[in-house]
């Protein structure tokens, strides 16, 4: 979809902090993170809500979600993660997105308030995409 950030994001021609890229999916850092190692995973394909993910991706995508999820806390030294999916509701770009936000005992997340935060520049953004790089190479 040419119109589809996240598909020009797996296409590679938008600058992201990448994560992670598999045939199926790739991860990489939210813009606006809820916390520092908020990551969004992505299928390549062109897909707008969970109902339209074929059958046949479903298991590879999940696949890539959980390896993320485990990334992030091992690679941040974080407590657990909060995996969500927003389904038409706010979804701020229609494609189906994945977030794993690193989750550490009182951070004061609460329910589904999601407050934003920034990183204090591209390169804090990197070392964070990096961190969660090397434990998903692990």
């Amino acid at each position: 979809m040419p119109d589809c950030l996240f598909c020009s994001v797996a296409a590679g021609s938008v600058t992201v902090h990448t994560v992670f890229e598999t045939e199926t999916s790739v991860g990489f850092l939210d813009h606006r993170p809820v916390f520092k190692g908020h990551v969004l995973v992505i299928p390549r394909a062109h897909i707008v809500t969970i109902e339209q993910l074929p059958a046949e991706l479903v298991g590879p995508y999940f696949a890539d979600v959980r390896s993320v999820a485990a990334a992030v806390e091992a690679g941040l030294d974080a407590g657990g993660s909060f995996v969500a999916i927003n389904n038409k509701v706010s979804q701020s770009v229609p494609h189906l997105h994945t977030h794993v936000v690193p989750r550490t005992k009182g951070d004061g997340l609460r329910g589904f308030f999601w407050p934003r935060t920034k990183y204090a520049s591209p390169d804090e953004a990197a070392q964070y995409a990096a961190r969660i790089s090397e434990a998903l190479a692990r």
